[in-house]
């Protein structure tokens, strides 16, 4: 997406609370968080997580069942999204990679199977965690 939609109130609090999070978050934890700032539901949450999904803004972590705020929001050139999960403390780093793209939809090729998006999950230890 090059341009950056008109974000909803309730979109606007939940993405802002997802860029300040050290972590990814839940919608139940989201909730949580703004309560005090008029969201009183979880659909309110999910709603506004929906449609920051569909703008390219945040990004489900389907193995945490969590959210976190896209690194990259304007820079999806490419269709796969590789999150590195430190099992750790829970930081999460995104990237993307010509290459395994390339092998994705190679492999999607050969086998009839047309790539819309992907997303990758890699657990394990963030550096910060391995050096301590």
């Amino acid at each position: 997406m090059t341009d950056t939609p008109e974000l909803t109130r309730h979109q606007t609090l939940v993405l802002d609370a997802l860029s300040r999070a050290e972590a990814p978050a839940s919608a139940y934890s989201l909730l949580d968080q703004l309560r005090e700032q008029g969201l009183r539901a979880p659909l309110q949450v999910y709603r506004a997580l929906e449609k920051l999904m569909e703008y390219g803004l945040v990004h489900r972590v389907e193995s945490l069942n969590s959210f976190v705020a896209c690194a990259h929001p304007h820079e999806h050139k490419l269709e796969t999204v590789v999150f590195a999960i430190c099992d750790n403390c829970g930081r999460v780093d995104e990237f993307s990679d010509a290459a395994i793209e390339r092998r994705l939809k190679g492999w999607g090729k050969d086998h009839a199977f047309r790539m819309h998006s992907a997303a990758i999950e890699m657990h394990g230890t963030c550096g910060n965690c391995s050096a301590a």
